[in-house]
């Protein structure tokens, strides 16, 4: 699993890539809640993801829930098919702000 940040049109996109389970996920939450807690818009690009566990899916969550406590956006941008299917099972699809590519998540 890798986890790259990077800067673009006053957002910061984390791009997330592999595997993201139980051992994984603290690292992906270290880094999603360092964001949230400076305030910062962010887009997470989910397409290089090939499988997430309920841990990865709870960090996803908690820093959902942080910008919304900071009125910031946090939007998943082209979310991999078996991610799609993880968020469709917990009925998730229906709570995060979705965009089919990360230049459309940046316009969110």
């Amino acid at each position: 699993m890798s986890v790259n940040v990077r800067e673009e049109d006053g957002w910061v996109v984390v791009t997330l890539e592999g595997e993201i389970d139980l051992q994984r996920s603290p690292a992906v939450r270290k880094q999603l809640m360092e964001l949230m807690f400076d305030s910062r818009d962010v887009v997470v690009d989910l397409s290089g993801v090939a499988y997430i566990d309920s841990s990865g899916i709870a960090s996803l969550v908690e820093a959902y829930q942080m910008a919304r406590k900071n009125n910031t956006r946090f939007v998943l941008a082209a979310v991999s098919q078996p991610a799609m299917r993880v968020l469709q099972l917990a009925r998730l699809d229906k709570v995060f702000a979705l965009a089919e590519t990360v230049a459309a998540g940046l316009k969110a």
